[in-house]
């Protein structure tokens, strides 16, 4: 049985709009002790049916040790966004992108495709001058509507610079993270283990917590 109906697949698409270059996702799962990884796959599965230019790839995470290093999978089910050349901007999602992070999941496929927007110039400058190794964990559930902004904004400064690397993390399918880091609202940002805040923030305070770490 699909996930997506007639009708949603068909709003998906005219969300999605052009995709005017391939997109590659890689999608990490196991048969081991991941309830949501079969889920995860038909989601993504149906999700890359939308448009002839997204390009889904399976791998097995206990199996395909090689391409779980070369992307520094830790745990799964993992989607990994690259462009048309495979090129690697440090955009992950951790769980499934389902509910309102369906919305993230577009918002990354786009900006590989090369459709950029919600972001200005000066924006772009102040990303460009990160000189530092930046992670960026959003923690986030499907529930949440004010979470894809989130993810979005940090997405989105890993793809306009090289030392970022940005995750979405769905709090619920991984409890211990979640404990680790004292999840108790989403969406939650650490950065670089030593900052965080909570809620609905705008792009300035991404760059503000990062050019103050």
């Amino acid at each position: 049985m699909p996930i997506f109906d007639d009708n949603i697949r068909k709003q998906l698409i005219d969300l999605l709009g052009e995709i005017p270059e391939k997109v590659n996702i890689l999608l990490f799962v196991s048969e081991e002790n991941c309830r949501s990884c079969r889920d995860t796959q038909q989601y993504m599965t149906e999700f890359a049916d939308l448009n002839e230019n997204i390009n889904l790839e399976v791998y097995d995470f206990n199996n395909d040790k090689d391409m779980v290093e070369k992307y520094d999978i830790k745990r799964v089910p993992a989607i990994v966004i690259l462009e048309k050349d495979y090129k690697d901007k440090g955009i992950r999602f951790n769980g499934i992108p389902a509910g309102y992070e369906i919305h993230s999941l577009m918002a990354a496929v786009k900006d590989a495709a090369g459709v950029h927007g919600n972001i200005t110039e000066e924006q772009i400058d102040r990303i460009s001058k990160i000189d530092k190794n930046i992670h960026i964990q959003v923690f986030v559930t499907p529930t949440c509507p004010h979470c894809p902004t989130a993810v979005i904004y940090a997405h989105k400064i890993a793809n306009n610079n090289p030392n970022v690397k940005s995750e979405m993390i769905e709090a619920t399918t991984f409890p211990e993270l979640s404990q680790k880091y004292g999840v108790r609202g989403v969406p939650k940002i650490i950065i670089n283990e030593t900052h965080e805040f909570v809620g609905a923030q705008p792009m300035e305070k991404f760059l503000d917590t990062i050019e103050n770490i």
